[in-house]
């Protein structure tokens, strides 16, 4: 295996073309004995030369020490760029955010595009989910969570970002003037999430307040949702980021105001002892 120091050694010896200049680039006090030693140490383990005397504390390298200096030098080049920037707390890097397909669409295009804008040098992985496991974060599987969060386990950090809305959905074909009132859909489908989601029986509570729906025809999402409803195939409640609801052909929105119909929807992130820049650059991008 090889040495990092016996590599470091190396990598200055190329730089400098001789023992004695590349001891005087090293970070730190070395002696040229001892960077000859690296790089004779280097060569053993290796099995091969790296460098050809060529002059008085001159050498070049060997076709085997350029192919070893092509790998090296880009590494120990950027070392220096890279401890400053750890340093500073601005470095480059991948935010990994999890959300479901109504945040998505709705809610992330506004703020990534403002971290986009501040940091451009850090990229973006958005997974879309069904339904969030807020334990990743805690495990490190990943880095922000943006969602409606019933629960929010021990540490975990949260931040309100926008607001879920509730609306009464029904199909456009079914009440084309006046007021739409819950109570006159008793006979009408229920279209919910898919009984796995927490949606669902949040949808089922809510309706469960006024009566019991006769049928319930389940669909994967808010757009599914809005898609059967088009069809004329029932009426759903649904969530929705923004005051003025969905506006979906075939259907008609209407707000329910009142105690539970509106939700927080909050970034989530693991609560660090030594704080993670790049979260932290996320977080900033939502203060603008």
């Amino acid at each position: 295996m090889i040495q990092l120091h016996r590599l470091e050694g190396f990598f200055h010896v190329a730089k400098a073309g001789g023992y004695t200049r590349a001891a005087r680039a090293f970070p730190y006090p070395i002696t040229q004995p001892g960077v000859h030693l690296q790089v004779r140490r280097l060569e053993e383990d290796l099995g091969v030369r790296l460098f050809d005397r060529v002059g008085r504390d001159r050498v070049e390298l060997t076709a085997q020490g350029r192919r070893l200096f092509e790998f090296a030098a880009p590494f120990f080049e950027g070392l220096t760029r890279v401890a400053e920037s750890l340093l500073s707390g601005e470095f480059a890097g991948t935010l990994r955010v999890e959300s479901s397909a109504l945040e998505i669409r709705h809610v992330l295009p506004k703020w990534l595009r403002r971290l986009r804008t501040m940091r451009p040098d850090i990229s973006v992985e958005v997974l879309e989910v069904a339904a969030v496991e807020p334990e990743r974060l805690l495990v490190g599987e990943t880095d922000l969570i943006v969602e409606v969060l019933p629960r929010v386990p021990q540490g975990i950090a949260v931040r309100e970002i926008a607001r879920h809305y509730t609306f009464l959905v029904v199909p456009a074909s079914m009440q084309k003037r006046g007021e739409v009132h819950i109570e006159s859909l008793r006979d009408e489908p229920l279209v919910t999430f898919h009984p796995s989601l927490p949606q669902a029986a949040m949808q089922l509570a809510a309706i469960s307040a006024h009566f019991q729906p006769k049928k319930v025809v389940s669909a994967s999402s808010t757009e599914s949702i809005l898609g059967f409803v088009a069809a004329g195939l029932g009426y759903s409640l649904i969530p929705w980021p923004s005051e003025t609801g969905p506006r979906f052909p075939g259907v008609r929105a209407v707000r329910m105001k009142g105690e539970g119909t509106e939700f927080p929807i909050v970034v989530a992130w693991k609560k660090r002892k030594t704080p993670d820049p790049l979260v932290d650059a996320a977080l900033s991008a939502l203060a603008h």
